[in-house]
């Protein structure tokens, strides 16, 4: 079998996928900032990688998958401007921070249990590893690549360009940065115009600060990945994903940090998905044509002519390369919807199909296309174009027109189990289904326990379990007949 070629953002080419300490992988993935619902772009990205996690999986890799809560120190501006968004967040729905990170982090998770991606190794959140971000920062400042301006930390960049290439990620000379970015005018306490933030002073009304050697404050987003990542996964890992969005100041500034602490490479690979569209232009919300999962699910939105699976969905996203711009159309998910359901409808052939004598085809070359096509950084859209070479040899010996060996109704078997289940992550209706059958009796098993506690004018556990109920994602409505559940 060919060796595993992945992409790597860092050197702009495709590499021999050798890992650090085989058969263990190190895979970090930055994960949501839980203030509001997540948004398509973060589910591209996340089902992406896990299409990745998947398949180094299959490939028998050892994979510790770590996957960040950015829950606090998010401020509204890249360069350390605005509100803290999750402060924001809970004044306007006048609730506590964390209710505003538990809300929005069950609501993520039971969006990416819907796409059936797999959960990941550890799920570390800022707020839980405050510590490591101060000693992290302590021996920044050690080093000589950061300081402290009235109880707020920062990233010295210029200090740090004399001794490393801070525009490495984007192949960017430091030059060219500092053309485009403003100037400070002597109202910033920041030596450097692209020096940033490592952790903020807290104002007196901030609701969410710690304790430090600088004073109370919050970390800055950068720092939270490089501790995070270099507590569970050490000083230099293998991959390191996100969004490409986050190339230029995120991920930038991650390779700062962890270089400036502890002089050597955090991460091996870089990788980064595309953006995505909708009928040829950019997702946004101010453009009105941005929509969130449970929307998409639905079609409730007036871009939408109907809801779609998760599995079509999912499928979807699959047929358009992770490095490739992914445009949403109605077309094109409707194609999609088609494509999958012809894909599962020949599972079901499949599993009637009798021998009926030696064939012709080479169902092997298919398998090995398959392995091919993920191998050659992890490119879906070719392994589902040979499965559904596949799909013709089963519909037509279905047909009668050709004929199959024992050997040949396996080996198709195992490419669907290995390459349609395994790695792309589908699932058949009749998977789905029994998912849907067993929520509901938990569902009836859960209102009746809250039927019980209204009855004992237990009222404080009844609300209890709506709420948590909504932020899952499941709208509890009651009237004079009873109380009924649905999907959001």
């Amino acid at each position: 079998m060919q060796p595993l070629y992945i992409y790597n953002t860092l050197t702009r080419s495709k590499e021999v996928f050798q890992p650090i300490n085989p058969p263990y992988v190190g895979l970090y993935v930055c994960g949501p900032t839980v203030y509001s619902d997540v948004h398509l772009g973060n589910c591209r990205t996340f089902i992406s990688f896990d299409l990745i996690c998947r398949y180094l999986r299959h490939l028998g890799y050892k994979v510790r998958y770590v996957r960040n809560i950015t829950d606090a120190g998010h401020l509204e501006g890249d360069r350390d401007e605005g509100d803290d968004k999750f402060a924001k967040k809970a004044r306007l729905e006048q609730l506590e921070p964390m209710e505003i990170v538990q809300k929005y982090t069950v609501g993520f998770r039971n969006i990416m249990a819907r796409f059936n991606t797999v959960p990941p190794s550890i799920e570390p959140t800022a707020t839980g590893h405050i510590s490591e971000q101060i000693e992290m920062i302590k021996e920044i400042i050690s080093n000589g690549f950061a300081y402290e301006k009235e109880g707020t930390v920062y990233f010295d960049v210029e200090k740090y360009s004399k001794e490393y290439n801070y525009g490495q990620l984007t192949n960017r000379k430091l030059e060219e940065l500092l053309e485009g970015t403003r100037e400070l005018h002597g109202q910033d306490e920041k030596k450097g115009r692209l020096d940033f933030a490592l952790w903020i002073k807290a104002k007196p009304e901030t609701l969410m600060q710690w304790p430090s050697p600088w004073g109370w404050g919050f970390p800055g987003w950068h720092i939270e990945c490089s501790a995070m990542s270099r507590k569970y996964l050490g000083d230099t890992f293998d991959i390191h994903g996100g969004g490409m969005d986050l190339q230029a100041t995120h991920h930038t500034n991650e390779i700062a940090q962890s270089k400036g602490c502890y002089h050597a490479e955090p991460v091996k690979y870089w990788m980064h998905t595309n953006m995505l569209t909708v009928n040829g232009a950019r997702m946004s919300k101010s453009a009105g044509n941005g929509f969130l999962p449970n929307e998409l699910f639905t079609g409730n939105h007036p871009l939408l002519e109907k809801g779609y699976s998760p599995m079509a969905v999912r499928f979807f996203m699959m047929q358009t390369h992770y490095r490739s711009t992914l445009d949403f159309s109605n077309e094109a998910l409707q194609a999609s919807e088609k494509g999958f359901e012809r894909l599962m409808q020949s599972w079901k052939t499949l599993q009637t199909l009798e021998p009926s004598g030696t064939s012709d085809e080479n169902i092997r070359a298919i398998q090995e296309a398959c392995y091919a096509a993920m191998n050659d950084d992890f490119n879906s859209p070719v392994l589902i174009a040979q499965l559904f070479d596949a799909v013709r040899i089963i519909n037509t010996a279905n047909d009668k027109k050709l004929k199959v060996t024992v050997g040949d109704i396996q080996l198709l078997k195992d490419i669907y189990e290995h390459f349609v289940f395994d790695v792309l992550g589908l699932a058949t209706e009749e998977e789905t289904g029994k998912t849907s059958e067993a929520l509901a009796e938990v569902m009836n098993m859960i209102l009746d326990i809250r039927h019980k506690a209204k009855l004992e004018k237990n009222f404080a556990l009844s609300d209890q379990i709506r709420d948590q109920l909504l932020a899952a994602g499941i709208q509890v409505k009651d009237s004079k007949e009873g109380s009924t559940w649905k999907l959001n």
